[in-house]
């Protein structure tokens, strides 16, 4: 269902041609794109599945759903997978269960959160034709003592549970179908979709799309950004940020409908770039682009002004001006929260982290890579490690 709003309207051809340029683009440097799967496997009952996703970080990033029921964005957006923190996720489909039985980090899942994942059993459940329910055990894994507002740990959970759902339904050759495993991981959080195939990731979207086209498509090759690396500061949101508020209110930002506007150009720009390894193109649009997100979110309510970042990050992001004056280039990205990941190269490590401890002695530093896609797991080690 539609919600668009006020004059975002006006935009949707434009972003319609947009699409067809971006694809225009992709087969131009060589991507292909997988068809949606016609025919599928029997479903399975009683059959198990495990599975590992990892959290992304926006490059160019959204906010706003032009359909909350099928979570599609109003633009299309860019990620790269972080190591700094996983999700992995039990699902076994068993026709005796009256009712989804679904664990969260130990603790059985209510409200919104559990609404969110049985949105997307009740898809796959549509799809299969079956009204098995479902048990689902998921944790959380960071490499650090806090987790942090903005980790993108809603993408990895929703990828994770996506794959895990998959496997446990249709098997694995299904699983192997990365189009087909980014639509059903954009159910839960539209960014997992581009966290369900890893690496630096588009997902495209616009308001309008058919489920089946609004899908994510990695973009970095094997091999590519060797030498690229991530460091990611947590910072907790004192002020409970809830990215769904976010969402909700960005939509009527006076600013949103020029993000809209400038974004196929972005993207295909941002494809050009990563096919020439150019990892600090990606940098500098990500710090960018953080600007403008919080510009948006900031500008997008009226009595209540949704203001995600924390005293740290002006602090963080001055550290990296003075960092590239010193000829360290080096660049911090913020998606819906404070955590601060910065881009830059791998000899460059020493320097930002000791950069961000002259600032803030006490806070967590996780040194990263990029990490890949969701992936199956042993079923027994899998429960091993969410039970340990």
């Amino acid at each position: 269902m539609s919600t668009s709003r006020g004059g975002l309207i006006d935009i949707i051809p434009q972003m319609q041609a947009g699409n067809a340029a971006i694809l225009a683009a992709l087969a131009d440097h060589g991507y292909s794109v997988a068809d949606y799967p016609v025919a599928l496997p029997k479903p399975r009952a009683n059959s198990a599945a495990a599975a590992r996703a990892y959290p992304m970080q926006g490059i160019l990033k959204y906010h706003g759903l032009a359909d909350w029921q099928t979570r599609i964005a109003y633009l299309p957006s860019i990620s790269l997978n972080s190591d700094a923190a996983h999700t992995i996720t039990v699902v076994e489909f068993d026709p005796g269960l009256a009712n989804d039985d679904i664990w969260m980090g130990g603790e059985p899942a209510v409200g919104r959160e559990r609404e969110r994942v049985v949105q997307t059993l009740d898809a796959l459940r549509g799809i299969a034709g079956v009204s098995w329910q479902a048990r689902v055990q998921t944790k959380n894994f960071f490499r650090a003592k806090v987790a942090g507002k903005g980790l993108g740990s809603s993408a990895s959970g929703s990828a994770a549970l996506a794959v895990a759902a998959i496997g446990a339904l249709f098997g694995s050759e299904l699983v192997a179908n990365h189009r087909f495993v980014s639509c059903i991981a954009r159910l839960l959080a539209g960014s997992g979709c581009r966290a369900a195939v890893g690496g630096i990731a588009l997902w495209l979207s616009h308001e309008g799309m058919h489920h089946e086209d609004s899908f994510a498509i990695r973009l970095d090759r094997p091999g590519s950004f060797a030498n690229a690396a991530l460091t990611t500061v947590p910072i907790p949101s004192r002020i409970g940020l809830k990215t769904e508020q976010a969402h909700h209110d960005a939509p009527d930002s006076t600013l949103f409908g020029g993000w809209m506007a400038s974004r196929s150009a972005e993207v295909i720009a941002m494809i050009e770039a990563i096919t020439r390894d150019d990892w600090q193109y990606l940098g500098r649009i990500a710090e960018m682009d953080s600007m403008r997100l919080h510009g948006i979110t900031m500008s997008g309510g009226d009595a209540y002004k949704i203001i995600g970042w924390e005293a740290e990050n002006i602090a963080l992001f001055r550290m990296c001006n003075d960092l590239r004056a010193q000829g360290i280039p080096v660049y911090c990205s913020t998606d819906t929260g404070p955590t601060a990941v910065f881009m830059h190269d791998q000899r460059h490590a020493a320097h930002v982290r000791d950069a961000i401890h002259a600032l803030f002695p006490q806070v967590d530093i996780i040194p990263g890579r990029i990490a890949g896609p969701a992936e199956l797991l042993d079923v027994t080690a899998a429960r091993a490690l969410i039970d340990a």
